[in-house]
Formats: structure tokens, C-alpha cells, sequence
């Protein structure tokens, strides 16, 4: 099985600090309010909020009623109101309406907004404009890390993706760098940084500006923490946009997984309510069988289940006074155990009605003819099947994007076909998607990319290397070319397979993908490891295009035995997905290092293609 741990695997650092330092920054901030308030939340804060401070400790602290920042108007009779919001322009119209409506009906409150996890300009800007900044006080609740597990830190920002990558908005990169601040100055000094992408240099450019401006005395300190890779989301869209195969991430593209927690619907419980169940380490059964690929989960889970019967069988030859020590030390785990345990079940069965109603088998097969360059034709017709059968919006675009990146674009007549078709399937609103998608890379037709690499190469021959850089870089914000058949070939992403791929007993990362494909960004960070840098790599650089980067960090170098020195940051700026955590861990087991995740959002090919559609008016 693919849980199989070495015992030398460091352990993971303890985040429970994080959680502590949110939460008193947040009662101190409340505070400042003193006496009875309403609190209003915006609604994508309500859930890492419910993870740092439940509604009781609000309670304590003079809270009396919670509201969901929304459309309506606020029915509050508080003579003091606090705002707990995103820096976001409607939400400061939002705010200023309530304080004007105030002001007109001769009411007299107090207003406090707390911005998380900074505030913005803009935003003080528009409460000037709206005549009502006088009337409020603003604060920052830095509340930038979320752990959602062990492993795993979330910045809980899934705007980010849409905002750096396709509006060129760098207002989170600030965001970004005083995470890494905070982290290195809890469970550093990191000892090496490597990275590539833009955004991921910009991020580690400002993080150690801010290094040396606050003068932390970081030396001599053991670090929890030894190496950091920083990676861009378009450094790799493929991964992102492939099917994913092991359980977690089918439990995240099924029920949509929401910081760190789930919904399993009657259809899973198999009863008329719905059970909210947090995924993380503590879950027994979940722990053992996130990272498996969904092939091996149900014999696992019928084990599983044979073990329980077996457990709960001993008491038949029990004594009295051996009954009472099972009742009172056994029974309460065995049967949090069986709940969870017939969740899981109910969730795999759940999972494979949906998936063969959409033809599963048949999709994963043309993904997999997509990355190794087979059949291409036959899997475009796929494609326009599945678009004409109006079986998934989100599904046919997510194709459509595999199909171009792999492909480096479409050819002008595919393209339009394609898009015609799916316009008349799913309706014209989705035009402005495609825009989107050509901005970014996603879909792209062939005739435009080919020009424009042309170009390129002409102007690099004119120039010297470092000018040619910059004009790669202003060329591939035009239109970036993935080359992913040229980068594939040199990483060897596509296993050459000797006989069947073992799924129970994984050789490599590529067992997320059944085998077919290992994740580009994973091989990458694998590499980067390897060699302590880019040595090596540079004509797959040449090919990503973006710049790199590999630079000594504050701390001394951190010995291989130490667990710092085996205990990786890896940095996901656009969001991580399940599937590239699963790979990370395998080889984290297989090398013995610890990989911790840090991602501005988890992300999967859903969340991708829903963060490009426009939001409608």
C-alpha cells in the first residue's frame, strides 16, 4: 500500500501555535470594542473562523449575535457593530450603506471593520468616497495560516489564483511574504530556497526584504523546518487539470472538501441528514486511506471492516471484570471507528455511481492518450461527444484545456469547432470564459503561439542572455507556450511501464494518475531536492520558462540527519492539489523527508475552471 512509512521520517512540526496566535490576536481586537457587539462575517471567513474560535469563545468575549455579510440589509439592534471582512470593495459599500442609513435616521453606533488578513487602500479609499471613514475604525486580524492538518497549511485564499494569474492583481503577494515571515520565525531559519515562477520570486524577494528590515535573531535556533520551494500554479496546469485518482482528491471533486472538512449528504449516510466530518490526521480511517489510489480503498475498507466485527467478537468470552475495561477503555474508539468507517464506504459508493454515470473509464483513457501523445484525433472526438451529450460544463472545459496544453494549442479549426459546440451546448454566457481561458494559457489556438515563439527566438539571437530573459519573461505574460511534450520527454513524466502498474504496491508518484503520468510539479520539486539546485535542469527551464531561483536562506545549513534538514516547505502559490499532496507524501516516505504544504488554496480542476468563468451580475 502506498501509506507504507519509514520510521525515519521526520515528525511534523507542531502548528497548533498558529491556531493559538489567531485566535488571541482576534480577542484582542474584539476587545478593543469593549461591551455588548454583533459581529458580522463574511461568509468565505465563517469556516476558518469556526477552526480558530468556535461561536462560544466569541461569546465569552461580548459577542451576542452572528451575521453573514450579505445582500440584505442588516437587522441589528446593537448599539455597537463589528465587521470581520475580506479587503474587498463591495464589501465596503456594503459596510458604508449600513453606517449612511445610521446617519439618516438619526442613529448613533459604533463601527469596527477588521480586514483579513490585511487591509487594503483601496478599501479606505471607498469608505472615503461613501462619506462614512470618519465613523469606523479599521484594524488587521493577520490571520494568514490556516492548518488544516498535520501537513497542511492553507492561506484559505482561492481568489488568488484568478487575481495574480489572470487580472495581474499583486496585491496578495504582500500576503504571501508575511506568511513565510511568520513561518520562518516560528519553525525556521529555513536553510535553502529554491523556486520558479514569477510570482514565486516576487514572493521570496519580499519575504527576506522584510527578513532584513525586522532583524530577527533567528541564529543558533534548532530549525524545525529546513528547506523551502516556492512553485507558480502555471508552472504546471496539467496536473491540476488531470483526473484525480486517489481518494482524497475524489472526495474533494465529489463533495467538494471546505477547509478541511466535508458534507456527506443523506445519499452517504444513509439517512435523512447530512454529517459534516472533518478530514485530517485524527480520522483513523482516513488517515490510512487518503493517499491510496481509489482501486485499492475498498479492499482496504472491507479489511477494515472484517477487523472491527473481530474486535467487537472479543467480549463474548469475557469476564465481568474484562467487559467492564472494554466498555470503558475500547468501546467509545470502536464505535467512533464503525461511524467513520461506514461514512468512507458510504462516500466510495457514492463516488462510483457518479463516476459511471459519466463514462469514468472512458475519460481517464483519453486523458491518458492526451499526455502520452496517442490518438489524439479519437480523444478530440471524445471530447465532442461528451460536449454534445451536455454531460458536465466544468467537465467538457477541463478537457478542452488538457487537450490545448498538451498539445501547445489548438489548431485554429479544432479550436473553433470546439468552442462553437460547447457555446451551443452550455449557452453563450461562457464566451467571456473562453476569453479568460486564451489570457491565460489554458485554450489557446496554435497559429498565435507559434508566431509568437518565432519572434521570441529571432530577438534572443539579437540581444544578450539577461535582456533576452526579460523579453522571454514579456512574451510568456502575452501568451505562454506550455511545451509540456518537449518537458515531459526530458523528465520522463510518462513511465515506461514493464508489464501491469501496481496500484496496491506503488514504485513512483505516478500511481496518483494510475501510473500513466508523474506530476510535473512533484518530478520538479524532486529533482530541485536531488541536485540542491538547478544544475542540470537548464534546458527544462528553457522549456517552462519562467525564472528560477535557488538561494542560501538565513539559517545554517541543516544536516541530513537532523529532522529539520529533511523537513520541506513546499510552497503552492494558485492552489495544491490532492493528488500532487499524495505524490509528495509518497516520496517523502520513499526518501525519508517530511513534505509540509503550504498552498493559498487547495485546489482541484473544478475550483481551476470555475475561478475563470465571470461572475454573473
Amino acid at each position: 500500500m502506498a501509506s507504507a512509512t519509514r520510521h525515519d521520517v521526520p515528525e511534523p512540526p507542531d502548528f497548533g501555535i498558529l491556531k493559538r496566535l489567531a485566535r488571541d490576536q482576534l480577542i484582542y481586537l474584539l476587545e478593543q470594542l469593549p461591551g455588548r457587539k454583533d459581529l458580522f462575517i463574511e461568509a468565505d471567513l465563517m469556516s476558518p473562523l469556526d477552526r480558530i474560535a468556535n461561536v462560544s469563545i466569541l461569546k465569552q468575549h461580548e459577542v451576542d449575535k452572528l451575521y453573514k455579510v450579505e445582500s440584505r440589509p442588516a437587522l441589528s439592534t446593537s448599539d455597537q457593530l463589528c465587521f470581520l471582512v475580506r479587503p474587498r470593495v463591495k464589501t465596503m459599500k456594503y459596510i458604508a450603506d449600513i453606517v449612511n442609513a445610521d446617519k439618516m435616521s438619526g442613529r448613533s453606533r459604533k463601527y469596527k471593520i477588521i480586514f483579513s488578513p490585511q487591509k487594503f487602500y483601496a478599501c479606505e479609499m471607498v469608505l472615503e468616497e461613501e462619506g462614512v471613514f470618519g465613523d469606523v475604525t479599521c484594524d488587521e486580524w493577520s490571520f494568514y495560516l490556516l492548518p488544516l492538518d498535520e501537513d497542511i497549511i492553507s492561506m484559505e485564499l482561492p481568489e488568488f489564483f484568478r487575481d495574480y494569474f489572470l487580472e495581474g492583481d499583486h496585491r496578495w503577494i504582500n500576503s504571501v511574504a508575511r506568511a513565510l515571515q511568520l513561518l520562518n520565525s516560528l519553525y525556521g531559519p529555513f536553510s535553502r530556497a529554491y523556486g520558479i515562477g514569477r510570482c514565486a520570486k516576487m514572493c521570496y524577494e519580499l519575504w527576506r526584504d522584510l527578513e532584513e528590515e525586522s532583524e530577527s535573531d533567528s541564529q543558533g535556533r534548532n530549525p524545525e523546518i529546513g528547506n523551502i520551494f516556492l512553485i507558480d500554479r502555471d508552472t504546471d496546469y496539467v496536473t491540476a487539470l488531470c483526473s484525480q485518482m486517489v481518494y482524497e482528491g475524489l472526495v474533494d471533486d465529489t463533495f467538494r472538501i471546505k477547509c478541511g472538512s466535508v458534507d456527506f449528504g443523506p445519499e452517504v449516510t444513509s439517512s435523512d441528514k447530512s454529517v459534516k466530518v472533518l478530514l485530517n490526521a485524527q480520522d483513523k480511517v482516513f488517515s490510512q486511506i487518503r493517499n491510496e489510489h481509489f482501486s485499492s480503498v475498498f479492499g482496504f475498507l472491507s479489511q477494515k471492516s472484517r477487523n472491527l466485527q473481530a474486535q467487537y467478537d472479543r467480549r463474548r468470552g469475557m469476564d465481568i471484570k474484562q467487559m467492564k475495561n472494554f466498555v470503558s477503555q475500547e468501546l467509545k474508539g470502536l464505535k467512533q471507528e464503525h461511524r467513520l468507517l461506514s461514512l468512507h464506504i458510504g462516500a466510495c459508493e457514492s463516488i462510483m455511481k457518479k463516476k459511471t454515470k459519466q463514462d469514468f473509464q472512458e475519460m481517464i483513457k483519453a486523458e491518458h492518450s492526451l499526455l502520452e501523445g496517442f490518438d489524439i484525433r479519437e480523444s478530440t472526438s471524445f471530447i465532442e461527444e461528451h460536449i454534445d451529450r451536455q454531460v458536465s460544463p466544468i467537465e467538457s472545459l477541463r478537457l478542452m484545456c488538457l487537450l490545448s496544453i498538451t498539445e501547445n494549442g489548438l489548431n485554429p479549426k479544432d479550436y473553433r469547432s470546439l468552442k462553437t459546440q460547447y457555446l451551443q451546448s452550455y449557452g453563450p454566457e461562457h464566451l467571456l470564459t473562453f476569453h479568460n481561458l486564451k489570457r491565460i494559457g489554458l485554450l489557446t489556438e496554435q497559429a498565435a503561439g507559434e508566431t509568437l515563439t518565432a519572434v521570441e527566438s529571432r530577438v534572443s539571437k539579437l540581444v544578450t542572455d539577461r535582456a533576452a530573459g526579460k523579453i522571454t519573461d514579456a512574451f510568456n505574460s502575452l501568451a505562454r507556450k506550455s511545451n509540456f511534450r518537449a518537458i515531459s520527454k526530458k523528465l520522463g513524466l510518462i513511465p515506461r511501464l514493464d508489464g501491469e502498474y501496481d496500484l496496491k504496491v506503488p514504485r513512483d508518484m505516478a500511481y496518483v494518475f494510475s501510473g500513466a503520468y508523474t506530476p510535473l510539479s512533484c518530478k520538479l520539486i524532486e529533482q530541485v531536492l536531488e541536485r540542491r539546485g538547478w544544475q542540470g535542469l537548464e534546458e527544462v527551464l528553457r522549456l517552462l520558462g519562467g525564472p528560477e531561483f535557488s538561494e542560501a536562506g538565513g539559517g545554517a545549513e541543516a544536516g541530513p540527519g537532523r529532522a529539520g534538514g529533511r523537513t520541506v516547505l513546499a510552497v503552492f502559490l494558485g492552489g495544491c492539489t490532492c493528488s500532487e499532496m499524495a505524490a509528495l507524501r509518497f516520496l517523502g516516505r520513499d526518501r525519508g523527508c517530511r513534505f509540509i504544504f503550504l498552498t493559498t488554496a487547495v485546489t482541484s480542476s473544478g475550483r481551476l475552471m470555475e475561478a475563470m468563468a465571470e461572475p454573473r451580475s
